[in-house]
């Protein structure tokens, strides 16, 4: 029997059909799956299902992770969710192995405005290295580096990025993303009152007008890659047992062809408090350069890093105003706003803006 309130998608006879069509099942069938856990997360849901079968099924996974979206963000974000239905049902195919979590398959009902994922259940062997909000030990921090280096070195310049995989933005797309994020700045300003000193403000006016400078760097399709877009270090999995280095990331939702330190910016100076990360973030930009060269990426040096990381830090200050725009709650882009002005103040972002 299959568990009261499971989602259609794992009742057994689905997961039949979604197992042999992911070359896992030949001849057996599903006959039973349980709920072993379930977890809301901020908008999905993470379902651990233990999956029994009938016949032969030596090559079927006994357990699997079922993600769907939470209610609240079903239908304001479901695109995030087709989005990372696309990602696993055709990018991670083609990427080297160990990088990401296995896929069984996935698809959205647009609808009906849902989507599901069923992933492969790395809970036994793999964790999340802190509970949020706690930064990771820095032994950790360092094997999500290099797990982020080489997911970025995988895809770095490659010739289908933006034809057959992903896209570029055009002028046009550029235009409209820059009048939806004055329109969410300037509601954003007004609810903020006071708490929003003069001094930022400015910052942000200025932000506005360079803009269409700065982006010339994503334009040159030069060193680009393919960016996780929501790279904090609770989106990356770290192994359980102690001497490897098997770190893989997940949540795929907000993926794209970009400047890949736009993801180091994001785990580093959005998520990182100034003490800890004046003591991890020139180190571990070292770690991130070094994988890269290991992995077989030329003509990037460490100053283009430097520069690229600093043009994201500028970039980011804009992240905590599109949180606040989709009603991600304010324990989260509230301390992301602080953060990454401390961040822009340390590392002279101010000077990119003239």
């Amino acid at each position: 029997m299959c568990s009261t309130g499971l989602p259609s998608v794992a009742a057994p006879a689905a997961l039949t059909a979604t197992m042999r069509e992911a070359g896992v099942l030949a001849s057996g069938v599903v006959s039973d799956v349980a709920v072993i856990s379930d977890r809301p997360m901020l908008v999905s849901r993470i379902i651990r299902l233990a999956v029994s079968y009938r016949g032969a099924a030596a090559d079927a996974p006994e357990t699997l992770i079922l993600k769907t979206p939470m209610p609240a963000f079903a239908k304001t974000l479901w695109r995030g969710g087709r989005h990372e239905v696309d990602f696993y049902r055709g990018l991670a195919r083609l990427m080297p192995a160990g990088l990401v979590p296995g896929s069984y398959g996935g698809a959205w009902d647009e609808a009906a405005l849902t989507w599901h994922l069923l992933l492969e259940d790395l809970t036994d062997t793999h964790q999340t290295a802190t509970p949020w909000p706690m930064p990771p030990a820095l032994l950790h921090a360092e094997g999500i580096v290099r797990a982020l280096a080489r997911l970025h070195a995988a895809w770095w310049d490659d010739p289908r990025l933006g034809v057959s995989i992903g896209s570029f933005t055009t002028a046009d797309e550029r235009a409209e993303r820059a009048r939806t994020f004055a329109g969410h700045y300037q509601r954003f300003a007004d609810d903020m009152g006071d708490r929003l000193s003069a001094d930022r403000r400015a910052v942000y006016e200025r932000l506005m007008a360079a803009t269409p400078r700065l982006a010339e760097r994503h334009v040159s399709r030069r060193n680009l890659s393919i960016l996780h877009g929501d790279a904090h270090v609770w989106n990356f999995l770290v192994p359980k047992a102690s001497g490897r280095d098997d770190v893989r990331a997940f949540d795929f939702d907000q993926w794209r062809v970009g400047v890949p330190a736009n993801d180091l910016a994001y785990m580093l100076a959005l998520q990182l408090y100034p003490e800890r990360r004046a003591r991890i973030e020139r180190p571990l930009l070292d770690i991130y350069h070094r994988t890269l060269a290991a992995e077989g990426v030329t003509g990037y040096d460490r100053t283009a890093l430097d520069h690229d990381y600093r043009l994201a830090v500028l970039w980011h200050v804009a992240k905590p105003v599109w949180q606040w725009a989709i009603q991600i709650p304010p324990v989260i882009w509230w301390n992301n706003l602080e953060r990454i002005f401390l961040a822009f103040d340390d590392l002279g972002c101010r000077e990119l803006l003239d």
